[in-house]
């Protein structure tokens, strides 16, 4: 009889250690071993790269204490750590279904029959297992693991949510310096077309030019007169965004005076490594934690279809006299186990599997398509990047050359060869130069910005122990 029981028990420690949750095996990332080559990519020999800190490509010291200041107090980041900490408790509460509860409880009653004369009391003390359900094909180990892995993949989301935060304000950091050169832009057109219009009205006053020079000239002033309240505008909306992210009031000091302050503040990362790389961006790792809990959730649906046991047992004291209630006379024990096992319930549990399954494949699919978006992300990225040296050299040569056209061409018309309208014609030239030219800076900025972003690499956003 003893060797049976120890033979029950052994069997039953075996079964509850077993599960029926397929292995997760994640597949090969659907995406080329490297990043595209040829003259737009420009595919370096750099082989692979390293995990960066915001501070090492966001190298101005204003920049990173505003980074600083927005890790700390930024809103939707409290929350992202808030949901973390929400998931990992939910883990504590699952997990604690696979150990026994043990409860206690006391009663006391008593009782005075006035009729007979008599009375009595009743005083009790118990302590036990109330619900411990054996764990014989992995049911709970599951629900634990699938738990386990959401909370994971929350962990890697509020590192998105990080990771965006910090290339949203260096953005808005350097669209602040670029804001403020259209600003400088705007007054200069304005100072210019100023003095043009002075000039105009004393030749028109001299009978030397016709009334519709002046209304062009004015034309031009009010034009610029208009850019400089819209980019007031935009810085203040700039300032707004900044606070925004930050999560409090800022000091002005810490923002840019102009884009050529920005520039070298915002380093460029190296384009040749390897597409693996993506791995680490913390949207790809959410999506394999999602199919790492799919997998888990089989499990358990699996098991539903089981027989489940669940073991009670209790022990305690009970006497009708208060001093007599832990004599050894008083003491009980009592032991007890359920079972019970599907037999009809439609194809119900069946469908739980299949719904399971199903939702697995969506997760596969959904963590193959976190990869290839981001392989697209980084190669667009990258496309930008092989070229934007070109795009900023022309653009500075368009400038140039627009510039000096205005000089001559106002010299031609003070001088009487040419007309008012070619150097009208000419000053809107070079104003639409130099505005092309700011945007074109502030896109090679934003190209190192979002190449860092579509990467995933920040240091805190990388692949972590699993």
């Amino acid at each position: 009889m003893t060797r049976a029981r120890v033979l029950l028990m052994a069997s039953t420690l075996a079964l509850a250690g077993c599960s029926l949750a397929p292995k997760t095996v994640l597949p090969t990332p659907p995406v080329p071993q490297s990043w595209p080559a040829g003259d737009a990519y420009l595919l370096q020999s750099e082989a692979a790269l390293p995990i960066l800190s915001y501070k090492s490509v966001f190298t101005d010291p204003r920049l990173q204490s505003l980074t600083d200041q927005a890790l700390t107090n930024n809103r939707d980041l409290r929350v992202a750590y808030a949901n973390v900490a929400a998931a990992r408790a939910q883990v504590r509460v699952t997990r604690s279904g696979q150990f026994p509860e043990l409860g206690i409880s006391a009663g006391a009653g008593y009782s005075d029959s006035s009729g007979s004369g008599g009375s009595s009391g009743d005083f009790s003390l118990r302590g036990g297992i109330t619900a411990f359900e054996l764990d014989l094909f992995g049911k709970l180990a599951n629900a634990t693991e699938a738990d386990r892995n959401r909370a994971l993949g929350t962990e890697a989301a509020s590192r998105t949510v990080r990771l965006a935060l910090i290339a949203s304000l260096a953005d808005t950091w350097a669209t602040y310096g670029a804001d403020r050169d259209l600003l400088k832009i705007a007054e200069d057109t304005a100072a210019s077309a100023r003095e043009s219009v002075r000039l105009t009205k004393a030749r028109l006053d001299g009978g030397v030019a016709p009334r519709t020079d002046l209304r062009q000239a004015e034309q031009i002033l009010a034009t610029a007169e208009d850019s400089i309240a819209q980019q007031r505008t935009a810085l203040a909306q700039d300032e707004n965004l900044i606070r925004l992210l930050v999560g409090g009031d800022i000091d002005r000091a810490l923002l840019p005076a102009s884009l050529t302050e920005v520039t070298p503040a915002i380093v460029s990362l190296p384009a040749g490594v390897s597409s693996e790389i993506l791995l680490r961006r913390p949207d790809v790792i959410e999506a394999e934690y999602g199919l790492r809990a799919a997998d888990a959730d089989i499990g358990v649906a699996r098991a539903q279809l089981f027989p489940s046991i669940s073991l009670t047992g209790l022990l305690g004291f009970a006497s009708n006299a208060l001093g007599s209630l832990f004599d050894s006379g008083s003491f009980s024990w009592s032991a007890g186990g359920d079972a019970t096992a599907p037999i009809f319930d439609a194809g119900g549990r069946r469908a739980g599997v299949a719904v399971s399954e199903a939702q697995r494949d969506a997760a596969l699919a959904g963590y193959e398509g976190a990869i290839q978006t981001a392989f697209r992300e980084v190669a667009d990225a990258l496309a930008v990047q092989g070229t934007i040296a070109e795009r900023v050299r022309a653009a500075a040569a368009n400038t140039e050359a627009a510039a000096d056209t205005a000089t001559l061409t106002d010299a031609r018309y003070k001088g009487g060869v040419d007309s008012f309208l070619s150097s009208l014609d000419a000053q809107r030239s070079l104003y639409s130069a130099r505005r092309s030219e700011i945007a074109t800076q502030l896109l090679l900025v934003s190209t190192r910005i979002s190449l860092f972003r579509a990467l995933g690499g920040d240091s805190s956003a990388g692949v972590e122990a699993r």
